[in-house]
């Protein structure tokens, strides 16, 4: 619930259409009016506790209907909720705690029951961290940068009224609607597939965490509660594609996060035979920023990450520093109508915002290549661009082109320090069911479609699915690090 605007917003859903479902959560159906309640009574039992007004507290993003309510609850009462993974380690957890100056840590039992665990202050820790404003924030998100530091993003109430307005007029939602929300709580993603249906009085189809690579319960979901939207990474619609079947009632496709593999689109196409199909590109700092609506059987190459949205603005900086006024590669800069005011620490601002041209922009680290005509695609991170044996290589080609391998479901590339070559690449790769892919068989795959330098030296593979982060993206720096110790042992 990041503005009061959306606690008002449910409070009358609940008054004039009690009955209307709001959420699913497995065999859990929830109205309006029973979220109402459920929000109410935790609110009623926050009140017991006599926080000081405008108090952050510390809500561990459990994806259930009694963790949507306890947030509500949070935020209408006036007070900040710091939402990070309920995965997330006691040492980290204890310590992004005292950097937002959290005063208890507060759970929801299914029954609705409060739980409230005081958080002990310490000013020592929270030094060079700003207190969160309860006037222009109620959501603290967390986000882990390429060095793995977790850092706290406000989500402005103000900015997240102007993005609900944006994505309510470019989708055409309406109470109608039914979201399939497959990215975790904590993640920039509810933002849309969560908070926005809620506040249409629309319904939201919540899967359980412990259920997400489970293909036939994600299928089951979509066609149960006939969805009409999906938001989510590639790995979410291969898992839809594996079980098969059609998706009929959906109407809007929506790809986010990584790239889609080049065989994915033409059997998504077919399973989603009604959906107008959106490539949205964004991050927690800015919320979405670019969009491109795309027809999946015209696609040949790379999809674009589109056009800057409504109010938003674009600048490519060339190596030097420089703007690139026209067309060319480099690091992308964005500024929206939806972003933080800054990081709560500090000293980490000066360096990702920057003022220019009367605007605040946001330094993405992404390197994008602009057409003449201001179309605008993603080549990678800044930090996937590495030289092997002297030689400039794009990592995210190297990703891309072993993702395409029919055997393949998921796949990260991973550079590793080398004495010789300077950096070698690692894939850590999970096949799919039943496939008798190996090692050999795939570097030969690799080396029928990249020059020699960017052949991984090294693959792993596996049938498990891919170690993830606190928002649900492939983590990267874990891969990296097992390998190491592998390679150490």
């Amino acid at each position: 619930m990041p503005s009061p605007r959306l606690a008002e917003t449910i409070a009358v859903h609940a008054s004039h259409r009690p009955h209307r479902i709001a959420l699913h959560f497995n065999d859990r159906t929830v109205t309006y009016g029973q979220l109402h309640e459920l929000t109410e009574s935790l609110r009623s039992q926050l009140l017991e506790l006599n926080l000081p007004p405008g108090s952050t507290v510390c809500v561990p993003a459990h994806k259930t209907p009694p963790t949507i309510a306890l947030l509500l609850a949070v935020m209408h009462g006036g007070h900040v909720a710091l939402t990070p993974s309920p995965g997330l380690g006691g040492a980290a957890l204890e310590r992004l705690a005292h950097q937002a100056r959290v005063s208890h840590l507060l759970t929801a039992t299914g029954e609705g029951l409060l739980t409230a665990v005081p958080v002990q202050a310490d000013e020592t820790a929270a030094e060079g961290f700003t207190r969160p404003d309860p006037a222009r924030t109620r959501l603290l998100l967390t986000t882990s940068g390429s060095t793995g530091t977790p850092k706290i993003v406000p989500i402005e109430a103000a900015g997240f009224d102007a993005f609900t307005d944006w994505a309510t007029d470019e989708f055409a939602l309406s109470a109608a609607e039914t979201a399939l929300s497959y990215a975790p709580l904590n993640f920039d993603l509810a933002l849309l597939d969560i908070w926005t249906f809620l506040r249409l009085g629309a319904c939201v189809v919540l899967v359980d965490q412990q259920r997400a690579t489970d293909a036939a319960y994600l299928a089951s979901l979509a066609v149960r509660h006939h969805v009409t939207f999906v938001q989510g990474v590639p790995m979410v619609y291969r898992l839809l594609l594996d079980h098969g079947g059609s998706f009929a009632a959906v109407r809007h496709v929506v790809l986010t996060g990584d790239s889609p593999a080049a065989g994915l689109l033409a059997p998504v196409a077919a399973a989603f035979p009604n959906a107008a199909f959106h490539n949205v590109f964004g991050c927690t700092e800015t919320n979405d920023s670019f969009i491109h609506r795309f027809d999946p059987a015209a696609v040949d190459g790379p999809i674009p990450i589109g056009r800057p949205l409504p109010g938003s603005e674009a600048l490519v900086l060339a190596a030097d520093g420089g703007h690139l006024g026209s067309a060319g590669t480099g690091e992308l800069l964005v500024s929206t109508p939806f972003q933080t005011g800054g990081y709560l620490r500090q000293d980490l601002n000066s360096a990702a915002f920057t003022r220019r041209e009367g605007r605040v922009f946001y330094r993405t680290g992404d390197i994008v290549t602009r057409t003449a005509g201001g179309l605008y695609y993603l080549d990678g991170r800044a930090d996937w661009h590495v030289k092997v044996r002297g030689v400039r290589t794009n990592l995210q080609e190297v990703e891309n082109v072993i993702a395409a391998h029919p055997d393949v479901a998921e796949a990260v590339v991973v550079p590793l320090p080398d004495p010789q070559a300077g950096v070698r690449i690692h894939a850590h790769v999970t096949r799919r069911p039943d496939t008798g892919l190996t090692g050999l068989r795939l570097r030969t795959y690799a080396g029928r479609h990249l020059p020699r330098h960017a052949i991984p030296s090294s693959v792993h593979l596996t049938d498990k699915p891919l170690p993830r982060t606190s928002t649900g993206k492939p983590d990267r720096n874990l891969i990296k690090q097992n390998r190491m110790e592998e390679i150490d042992a």
